[in-house]
């Protein structure tokens, strides 16, 4: 599995140890801080509101009854189930447009 590029999580997730761990890796994180950090960490808020629609677009998927309780045996066919319901989300879009 490669190593991830970017963090994209809520400020839970704000703890030296996964700030290291990152840094160690070379990943850019986009973490808000916590407020009993002395030093504020800066963060980008435009890249921050992409987890936003990242968070809606999980949600939706998860109305297609079968993502949410894992039915699927293997991880291909979940994989592929994804996909056809990402597909059938963003076909919506494209259907019916003048």
């Amino acid at each position: 599995m490669p190593d991830p590029k970017l963090l994209l999580v809520e400020k839970g997730y704000d703890a030296d140890r996964i700030r290291d761990d990152l840094e160690a890796r070379k990943a850019t994180r986009m973490t808000p801080g916590r407020k009993g950090r002395k030093m504020p960490i800066p963060l980008d808020d435009f890249i921050y509101a992409l987890r936003n629609q990242i968070e809606r677009g999980i949600g939706k998927l998860k109305w297609l009854r079968r993502l949410a309780p894992r039915y699927d045996k293997t991880a291909d066919s979940y994989l592929g189930f994804i996909h056809l319901g990402s597909l059938r989300l963003g076909h919506r879009h494209f259907v019916n447009r003048t």
